[in-house]
Order: structure tokens, then C-alpha cells, then sequence
């Protein structure tokens, strides 16, 4: 009878456990936090990348001229550490059409991964385009785009990989040797890996749904102890690898969507999607946090939230919500987080990026 009466006590326990709320971290968004010129305009910010010295790095999709992804489709614009507008880097290079994402690695290099070109470039901190990895088609590649839609409607095949090449990467990151993961992506479905001089060395992960598979592996990013965490965003996850591809463990980020939360385009389904791109913590973003203590913070879609995740995959906190005031969000598509309390945001169909500061309680 006592061990039924205890089994009843823990049954009841578990939902209330399960269903405990996850704190909101005050935080506010600096108004106008990079400065550029007067005849100057953003287009999408789709990543944004803060180097040693303070200075911001973004991808917009200005499309100042001629049809998107024209090579000026995509501009890499770099701010000082006030925000103050410097310069725009690699204008009119050949693998810029659909810039995805952009890093700094630790030799302050500027790295682009441009999705539509399969290309992913190394420029040094002067400007000048110093690595190639991948190919870009000599002739539109619109059978990839067709493919993408195809596979999402499960109406393709999945197309065979190649060693070296890409089909629509998304994201970079590096070991503590320098050696390079190159998320790829839209198509390929995995974790491509390159030493520090550019040589291919291994690639993991096909499309699906089982541990160790990916539907759009988006971001990637880092820890200390060489821990590979991957954004799974179609089965809104986070996976963790070590360096070698080895399957660790997965991260969960779902939280229910507040009541009366909306997508911001479309119909919201009822009820809210619990999988896939749109449903509640499905990754778009990563950053992780310098050293000591280390944090992952990850940004969705619906309902525009970003989580403050332990590197043990509890999440420690969530702020924001989707819209188009300061402090909200519109499919950000790009985090930076030079410290613990300080995200930098591409909000991207905003147009524009936002610096947050956070005020977490003591």
C-alpha cells in the first residue's frame, strides 16, 4: 500500500515538474545600434559576427541593383565597436548571391558562407578573399532549388554527396586546432569537417530524423571541450557531436507558445506546430558564450523567442517575442553573443539588428 500511495505521489509530481516555467531574463534593445549613411540602406540581415576588437560584422541583402542573386545581392558591411559604419568588404566577388552566415575565427579571418553559390570564403582582417572551399556552377543551379522543394514534400531523392562540395551550406565553425565544420544544408543534409589548410577530411549526417540525422542542420557552433552542437532546425532540435562525429546527445528546446502568439506571416495552425521549422524552440540561430562559463543561446521562428541554454541542455532562461518592435523579433536569422549578457541579433525580415543587454537576476 506505501509503495502504491508513493507511485501515486510521483505521478502526480511529474506534470507539474514537466510544466514548470522557464524564467523570462529582463533585457533591453539599444535603439539605432550601428550608423551608417543617409543614402544608405539594409536590406534582410541574415547574420551578424563580432570580432576581438569589438567590431560588428553583417550580411544584408540589400539588393541595391539587378535581379536577387546577382553578386551585389548580398553586402558584407563592418561596424566599429560604437557602431559607427567603416566599410563593406568583397563587393563584387564572385561567390557572393545568397550570403547565409558569417563568422570571425580566432586569427580574426572573416569567414562567408553563401548558400546559393555553395561557396564558403576566408577573408583576412584587411579584406582581401584568401580561402575558397567548395565550387560555385558555372551555370544557375535551378535544379537545387527544385530539389530542396521536393525533398520537403518527400516527392525526391535525396541527392548523392560529394567530398568537397556543397549544396547550399548554411554555417562554419572550428576546433581548437583550427579544423573547419561546415554545415551543408539545405540539400546535403550533413557536417562536412576540413583541416586548418582546406583539406577535406570527413563529412556525417544524412536527412532525416534519427539521432545522427539532420532536416536542415542550420548553425553550428563550439564548446571548450570540443563538443560540436548542430541546429537542427526541421526536427527543432539541437544535436551534439565530439570532433570525430560521434552522436552525444540531443537538446530539446520546446516551451508552448504563449497564449494569443501569432506567426507573423500566414495563418497560425491550431494548434501550434509541436515539429518542424515553426514549432516553439526549433533553432535558427546559435551563438555560444566565451569562456568560463559557457552558455548556447538559440533564436526561433514562432514565437520569436531566443533561449539562454546550459551547456548540459537545461534551459536557463528565454526573452523576446515575435513582432516588429524593439525587443521583438522577425524570423531572426543570426546571433552573436561576445559575452553572457550581451546578443547581438540579425533580425531578418525586420531588417535590421538589434543589440540586446540582458539583466538576469542575481
Amino acid at each position: 500500500m506505501k509503495r502504491f500511495l508513493v507511485f501515486l505521489l510521483i505521478l502526480f509530481a511529474l506534470p507539474v515538474c514537466a510544466q514548470q516555467a522557464v524564467p523570462e531574463i529582463p533585457f533591453d534593445s539599444v535603439p539605432d545600434p550601428v550608423k551608417y549613411p543617409p543614402e544608405m540602406n539594409l536590406g534582410e540581415l541574415v547574420s551578424v559576427a563580432v570580432n576581438a576588437k569589438g567590431h560588428l560584422f553583417v550580411i544584408s541583402h540589400s539588393n541595391i541593383s539587378g535581379p536577387a542573386y546577382n553578386p551585389i545581392a548580398s553586402q558584407l558591411l563592418e561596424f566599429d565597436e560604437h557602431g559607427n559604419y567603416l566599410r563593406e568588404i568583397g563587393k563584387g566577388v564572385y561567390g557572393f548571391a545568397y550570403g547565409h552566415m558569417v563568422r570571425i575565427d580566432r586569427d580574426q579571418n572573416i569567414w562567408v558562407v553563401d548558400k546559393a553559390t555553395d561557396l564558403v570564403m576566408r577573408f583576412n582582417p584587411v579584406g582581401h578573399l584568401t580561402m575558397v572551399l567548395g565550387r560555385r556552377s558555372e551555370v544557375p543551379d535551378e535544379h537545387e532549388w527544385i530539389s530542396l522543394r521536393l525533398l520537403r514534400e518527400g516527392k525526391a531523392k535525396v541527392p548523392p554527396t560529394v567530398p568537397g562540395l556543397f549544396q547550399q551550406p548554411t554555417d562554419i565553425a572550428w576546433d581548437r586546432d583550427g579544423n573547419m565544420y561546415i554545415t551543408d544544408g539545405y540539400i546535403n543534409s550533413r557536417v562536412a569537417k576540413y583541416s586548418k589548410d582546406g583539406e577535406w577530411i570527413t563529412s556525417w549526417g544524412t536527412r532525416g530524423t534519427e539521432p545522427g540525422q539532420f532536416n536542415t542542420p542550420h548553425n553550428i557552433v563550439i564548446d571548450d571541450q570540443q563538443n560540436v552542437y548542430v541546429a537542427d532546425r526541421g526536427n527543432a532540435r539541437i544535436q551534439v557531436f565530439n570532433a570525430s562525429g560521434e552522436f552525444l546527445r540531443m537538446i530539446k528546446t520546446y516551451v508552448p507558445a504563449p497564449p494569443g502568439a501569432k506567426f507573423l506571416f500566414g495563418e497560425t495552425p491550431v494548434p501550434p506546430p509541436s515539429s518542424g521549422d515553426f514549432a516553439p524552440g526549433a533553432p535558427w540561430a546559435l551563438c555560444i558564450t566565451p569562456a568560463p562559463t559557457q552558455y548556447l543561446y538559440s533564436i526561433d521562428a514562432f514565437p520569436g523567442r531566443i533561449y539562454k541554454i546550459a551547456l548540459d541542455g537545461k534551459i536557463v532562461g528565454m526573452f523576446g517575442k515575435s513582432g516588429r518592435q524593439l525587443k521583438e523579433f522577425a524570423w531572426g536569422h543570426g546571433l552573436a553573443c561576445p559575452s553572457e549578457n550581451n546578443v547581438w541579433v540579425a533580425d531578418n525580415a525586420n531588417w535590421r539588428v538589434q543589440k540586446l543587454i540582458l539583466h538576469p537576476a542575481r
